[in-house]
C-alpha cells in the first residue's frame, strides 16, 4: 500500500497535494482498496465553495456508496472527467491519474491539522 510522504490526509481518507493557493485531493490506496471496484464517481459541486468536511460527492464502487468530505474549505474549481469514463482509473491510480477535483483553498491555516503521511498510516494501522 502507498502512501506519498509529500501528501496531506484526511481521516476520511482523502488525500491533498497542495500547490501555491489550489490543493488536488483524491482518495487513498487504502480507501480505494477497502471500496474494491470503483465504478462511478459524482460530483455536482464544480464552482461551490464547501466548508472542511462538507460533502463535495460520492464514490461508487460495486457494493457500496461513499461520501467524499473536503479536507479543506475551498471552491471546487476543476474535476478530473476523466473519471467520468473510467472511475477505475482511482482503483490502480489514485495517487495520479485518479485524482479527484482541484479546488482554491479558502483558509490555509486548516493545511495544518491535516494528517502526515506518518500520523495517516497509524490511523489505518499500517
Amino acid at each position: 500500500m502507498s502512501i506519498p510522504q509529500e501528501l496531506k490526509y484526511t481521516k476520511d481518507h482523502e488525500w491533498v497535494k497542495v500547490t501555491g493557493d489550489e490543493a488536488t485531493v483524491g482518495i487513498t490506496d487504502f480507501a480505494q482498496g477497502e471500496l474494491g471496484d470503483i465504478v462511478y464517481v459524482e460530483v455536482e459541486t464544480v464552482g461551490d465553495t464547501l466548508d472542511q468536511e462538507a460533502i463535495f460527492g460520492t464514490i461508487e464502487a460495486v457494493k457500496t456508496v461513499s461520501d467524499l468530505f473536503m479536507p479543506v474549505s475551498g471552491e471546487v474549481l476543476e474535476v478530473n472527467t476523466g473519471l467520468e469514463s473510467e472511475p477505475e482509473t482511482i482503483n490502480s491510480d489514485p495517487y495520479g491519474a485518479g485524482w479527484i477535483v482541484k479546488i482554491k483553498i479558502q483558509d490555509a491555516s486548516q493545511i495544518d491539522g491535516l494528517l502526515t503521511d506518518a500520523q495517516y498510516k497509524e490511523e489505518i494501522g499500517a
